[in-house]
């Protein structure tokens, strides 16, 4: 004996991203850094700015 399996009513939802913009998709024309390179040049104008403020002091 064969039970039939109910049909199931098919509802289409919105996609979860309507309207928004992703922004990690586009591209852009400027410089890629790595974090480790944002790091080591904030390092770098750190040191220079105190070298400039004992230097004038």
């Amino acid at each position: 004996m064969v039970i039939p399996m109910a049909k199931k009513d098919k509802k289409y939802l919105p996609p979860s991203g309507a309207g928004l913009v992703r922004y990690f998709d586009e591209e852009t024309k400027g410089p890629k850094l790595s974090p480790e390179q944002v790091v080591i040049m904030t390092v770098i104008l750190a040191v220079f700015c105190i070298a400039l403020r004992f230097s004038y002091s």
